[in-house]
C-alpha cells in the first residue's frame, strides 16, 4: 500500500478544473453539475467535520490494515469508534473493510449509477430544470 488509484490534491484540482472549463465553454454547466452528484454528496456529508462541528483530523482517508490487506474506516480521533465523514469511510462502514480494488469498484459503480440518473434528469425531467430543451 501506497494507493494506486486515490490520487492526491494536485490531480483532483487539475481534473476538476478541466471538467469545469469544458462545461463552461461548452455551455453545459448545469448538466455537468448533475454528473458531480457523488462529489456534492461527499461535501454535504463532510460538512460537520469541515465546519468543526465534529473533530476533523488532518488526514481522513481510510487506514490500511497490513494484517488483512484491507482498508478500514479511519476515525475522528485515535480513541474514538466514530468514522470520519467521507464517502470512502461511509462505504467502508456500510459494506465493511475491503481491499482497495473492491472499494474502487464500488465507488465507480456508484459514480456510473449517478451519471445514468443524471442523464435521466437531464433528458427526462429537462423541462423542470432547464429553460430550453434541445
Amino acid at each position: 500500500y501506497p494507493s494506486r488509484v486515490f490520487v492526491g490534491d494536485t490531480f483532483c484540482y487539475y481534473a476538476g478544473m478541466t471538467f469545469a472549463v469544458a462545461g463552461i465553454l461548452g455551455h453545459f454547466s448545469k448538466t455537468l453539475l448533475l454528473f458531480f452528484a457523488p462529489q456534492i454528496l461527499n461535501f454535504i456529508y463532510s460538512i460537520p467535520q469541515l465546519f468543526k462541528i465534529v473533530p476533523c483530523p488532518r488526514h481522513r482517508l481510510p487506514k490500511f490494515n497490513p494484517k488483512t490487506g484491507n482498508l478500514e474506516p479511519s476515525t475522528i480521533a485515535p480513541d474514538s469508534t466514530r468514522a470520519n465523514l467521507t464517502m470512502l469511510n461511509l462505504f467502508l462502514v456500510l459494506f465493511g473493510p475491503m481491499p482497495e480494488k473492491r472499494l474502487v469498484q464500488l465507488l465507480l459503480a456508484f459514480q456510473v449509477v449517478s451519471c445514468v440518473a443524471a442523464f435521466g434528469v437531464r433528458y427526462g425531467l429537462s423541462s423542470v430544470f432547464y429553460d430550453v430543451v434541445h
